[in-house]
């Protein structure tokens, strides 16, 4: 029995999405930030090879001009922080459109996985993050040691492929040195754009692999008991008793208003013993009959109950109150089937008001047409 109780607690259960949506609430979301490092690394590559050129010549005017004094310049006090500030502007400038680049991979990276995300929850200040024993259950943790395998994974592979390029491009490196100086920069920018590329592609493979593993780790955090999932269901969608208990309620407040609708009736039809079926038609406002209450059994008998009190006509057509009861709904009108029939009715209660105010002869009961398909035995 004590098994079976465990078994039921392991979080087996895939996160329902009221759980994944309050876990977002509070600022828990699969990251990565491999693919935030690779994303970074990668436009930084890029600007340099795109922008390399212009931060070259850049680079050239801001020596130029910060090594070339004029002798007036010599006595000019200003001069040194005028210098300083058009060197710094002229950087900037030059600058600007890598460091453009770097924020937006730089946001691009971090919202890539998990989305725009804004929570205070997970700014909040956590005390039981202090505690030294969980800490030490944090460092020695199977995740830890997840994140030491990536760590010596990255390192080996950059530096694997560090070493590949300095292999690959030994001679271009050292044919530097004879050239003049503005082509060697030139060369340099170049080189060192490439080299960085090609180790910045290096994270592509690391980021691939663990962007997979933060998405399951995340879904894996997030699992549930049944009990959680039943406990839920509960929560959200009501517990059974009490959605009973409110179908009875709603059941019971339609019944009241239904048989307040009985009094304004026309004629009710019955089969005394089971069905019964509250008509009304007002030739000004409706196209058609219109069924105003219907009820089976106990609410069938309540319906003539309050028919007789109002003096309300009811009328035993067994065969024609079965046909509307079972092709009807509360508010309908009667289908084109049953049209001619409900009309005779009709008909037959108002030369019955007639017959009794003394005005016209006692009429017959009509044989009322139903079609066959509309035809219900019981």
């Amino acid at each position: 029995m004590a098994e079976e109780n465990d078994n039921s607690q392991e979080k087996t259960e895939e996160a329902t999405p009221r759980r994944l949506e309050k876990a977002r609430e509070e600022g828990q979301t699969a990251r990565s930030r491999e693919l935030a490092t690779m994303a970074v690394l990668l436009a930084g590559a890029g600007g340099l090879l795109m922008f390399g050129s212009h931060l070259g010549a850049a680079l050239e005017a801001i020596m130029r001009d910060s090594f070339t004094l004029e002798r007036s310049a010599i006595f000019d006090t200003r001069h040194m922080s005028l210098q300083l500030l058009a060197s710094a502007r002229e950087a900037a400038l030059a600058l600007a459109p890598i460091l453009l680049l770097l924020l937006v991979a730089a946001i691009a990276g971090s919202v890539a996985l998990g989305g725009l995300l804004f929570s205070g929850k997970a700014i909040e200040p956590k005390f039981s993050r202090l505690d030294p024993i969980k800490g030490l259950g944090r460092m020695f943790s199977l995740r830890s040691l997840i994140e030491l395998a990536k760590a010596i994974a990255k390192v080996g592979l950059v530096m694997a492929v560090a070493l590949l390029i300095l292999d690959l491009r030994t001679e271009d490196l050292l044919s530097i040195a004879e050239e003049p100086v503005l082509p060697a920069m030139a060369h340099v920018l170049w080189t060192l754009g490439w080299s960085f590329f090609f180790l910045s592609a290096a994270t592509v493979v690391i980021a691939a692999i663990d962007v997979p593993f933060q998405i399951y780790d995340h879904r894996k955090k997030l699992r549930m008991t049944k009990q959680e999932v039943k406990d839920e269901y509960k929560d959200t969608e009501g517990k059974p008793e009490v959605k009973g208990r409110i179908r009875q309620l709603q059941r019971e407040m339609a019944q009241r208003r239904m048989m307040q609708d009985v009094p304004t009736a026309d004629v009710v039809i019955t089969n005394p013993t089971h069905y019964a079926v509250a008509l009304k038609y007002d030739q000004k406002t409706m196209a058609a009959p219109v069924v105003v209450a219907k009820g089976a059994d106990e609410v069938a008998f309540k319906i003539m109950e309050i028919a007789r009190e109002h003096k309300v006509e009811i009328l035993r057509t067994p065969p024609l109150t079965r046909a509307v009861y079972h092709n009807t709904e509360l508010g309908d009108e009667i289908p084109d089937g049953l049209y001619m029939a409900i009309a005779q009715v009709l008909a037959y209660v108002f030369q019955l008001r007639q017959f009794r105010r003394g005005r016209a002869p006692k009429p017959g009961m009509p044989d009322f047409p139903i079609p066959p398909e509309m035809r219900r035995d019981v």
